[in-house]
């Protein structure tokens, strides 16, 4: 964590710094003093947009301090070794810091304001996720099977080195792909026996159905209907769908991997659960026919640390 911390504060010294670099730069080869103090904007510009309000302000006030001494070494600004800074300089450039302060200030303050925005949308989209996570929950196997493929398809993911974007459109995938049983009769979601041709081309459509749903949603979760639509597709083309191989989004055979471990460890009316090391054989043997072996060699990855095991975690 203090890793971490440290490499952020680097980058954003080193990058505040390359601005600095380019606006000392463009200092000397612009002649006109007026378009010159234009360029220190950069600094506080990219400070207020990457890093808020308290950034921006600093970085307008080293701008304006900078500034001040180059204007007080002769070298600079196109002044001889015996020339003075007029009174009307100075004027002009207090003028100049002042506002340049205060746009640093009101930029980053607009930038907190974007970032409180959308951490309040984030927790709206959470908390659609959980209304439509609840709905799912027609059968207590259906609601914490949806639960457990959402952590262990985020576990691999993050195995993957995906980003966090694409690891929440995972999870969200994984609590959402199976909506599609809440338009399939309880009957045959309990059924013990083998599927008819009929029953069994009538469960399949459980992802359309759940589609069909997510297309009412909009919004963010519109970025999961890909996944959900592909996620019963199998890595050499016999699947759901005739899609194969890279075809099939990356997300997509994520899920799969995840959904087929936690159905194969887990109590079914029609057999018992196996045990995560039998099941992990089974990917095993279809990786490179039903799974996608890069996913299945991160899924490995996580197996080893023993990250895909949450039986005894609550649903949230």
């Amino acid at each position: 964590m203090h890793m971490r911390s440290l490499e952020r504060v680097n980058k954003e010294l080193w990058l505040i710094l390359s601005m600095f670099v380019i606006a000392m730069l463009l200092n000397f080869i612009v002649d006109a003093q007026r378009m010159m103090l234009s360029f220190y904007t950069l600094p506080t510009l990219g400070s207020a947009y990457l890093y808020g309000r308290r950034h921006a302000t600093f970085t307008a006030l080293g701008s304006v301090l900078l500034v001040v001494l180059l204007t007080l070494s002769p070298s600079t600004l196109g002044r001889g070794a015996g020339d003075a800074v007029t009174l009307g300089t100075w004027l002009d450039l207090t003028a100049w810091g002042g506002i340049l302060i205060v746009t640093g200030y009101l930029m980053g303050s607009l930038y907190e304001h974007k970032n409180v925005q959308l951490l309040e949308l984030r927790e709206t989209y959470n908390g659609v996720l959980t209304l439509l996570q609840h709905f799912i929950s027609k059968d207590e196997y259906t609601e914490h099977h949806s639960y457990r493929v959402s952590v262990y398809a985020s576990r691999i993911a993050a195995h993957l080195q995906l980003s966090a974007d694409r690891i929440e459109d995972v999870r969200a995938a994984g609590l959402l792909h199976d909506i599609g049983k809440l338009d399939i009769s309880r009957d045959l979601l309990y059924k013990a026996a083998q599927f008819t041709p009929e029953e069994y081309h009538e469960m399949q459509s459980h992802v359309e159905k759940g589609v069909a749903m997510l297309e009412t949603v909009g919004g963010s979760l519109r970025r999961v209907i890909p996944i959900v639509l592909s996620h019963h597709d199998k890595f050499d083309g016999s699947g759901y769908h005739t899609t194969r191989g890279k075809e099939i989004p990356l997300e997509a055979r994520i899920i799969s991997v995840a959904d087929v471990y936690d159905s194969l460890t887990s109590d079914r009316p029609y057999r018992k659960a196996m045990s995560p090391f039998e099941a992990k054989d089974i990917l095993l043997k279809g990786r490179g026919t039903d799974f996608d072996p890069y996913v299945v060699d991160a899924f490995l990855e996580a197996f080893r640390f023993g990250e895909m095991d949450v039986r005894s975690l609550a649903v949230a």
